[in-house]
């Protein structure tokens, strides 16, 4: 579900920073289906314009960078960012709070943190620069909290519609949050976020209850469409032992 439903937020034509784990096989299976025009941009320095040809553990491996469109540094693939070239960017994190805020550096008092994490990487130049990004992540209360730790990547801040804006913030910053449960959006303005659909074989119930803030529930918030045919084809093409999606409904 998280890899079908992750895949419809790329747009044909989108220069998308893949990032790691699921969105590699998110942007695999939405070029395969509904996006055959978007391009795939790694942190590692790669380009490419239609998805490996052999299976991805990660982006830095050999299928990744056969046949690449473009294999370059790692700056420069940062710097397409910088120029707002970058539709869409996925990030994760160990928190996201209501206002799509991400941790991905510490949890706890920052003197004595009680987790150590592994810091930004390029997560908050995704979370600044890109146009717009999505949050895949486990949904559990101690991930989806009311206010993160320590903001690595910045959101829509306090929630104050503008809030970006007003803090020279280029992009426009996160529209949803994936989870194993359900999907959660932002209104087009920033703000709090809500549930917009829960997954099949879940309810609102559960949902809420697994959040670590009251969450509001959109006006015809529904169920999420199950993966198509077209969208499980490629999933099985392109994870074939199912590494990535062992265990999940797709």
């Amino acid at each position: 579900m998280m890899v079908a439903v992750a895949s419809r937020e790329i747009r044909d034509g989108d220069l998308v920073f893949v990032g790691m784990r699921l969105p590699i096989l998110a942007y695999a299976v939405a070029r395969n289906s509904h996006a055959p025009t978007a391009r795939g941009l790694f942190e590692v320095g790669l380009m490419r314009d239609q998805p490996a040809s052999g299976f991805l553990g990660t982006m830095g491996d050999p299928p990744n960078v056969a046949g690449a469109l473009w294999a370059t540094r790692m700056s420069n693939a940062m710097a397409l960012m910088a120029r707002g070239d970058v539709d869409l960017g996925f990030i994760g994190g160990a928190e996201v709070d209501r206002f799509g805020n991400l941790n991905t550096s510490y949890v706890g008092d920052p003197a004595r943190p009680q987790v150590k994490l592994p810091g930004s990487g390029g997560g908050a130049d995704i979370a600044i620069l890109s146009r717009r990004w999505v949050t895949l992540m486990s949904h559990e209360r101690r991930r989806l909290v009311e206010r993160v730790s320590y903001v690595t990547s910045p959101g829509h801040g306090d929630g104050t519609p503008g809030w970006r804006r007003g803090r020279g913030l280029l992009g426009g910053g996160p529209v949803a949050i994936i989870t194993t449960l359900a999907v959660l959006r932002f209104p087009e303005d920033g703000g709090e976020a809500f549930l917009a659909s829960v997954h099949p074989g879940h309810s609102v119930e559960e949902v809420r209850e697994h959040t670590g803030w009251e969450l509001r529930v959109a006006e015809g918030a529904g169920e999420t469409p199950t993966p198509t045919e077209a969208e499980l084809a490629a999933i099985r093409r392109f994870d074939p032992e199912g590494f990535w999606t062992r265990g999940q409904s797709a």
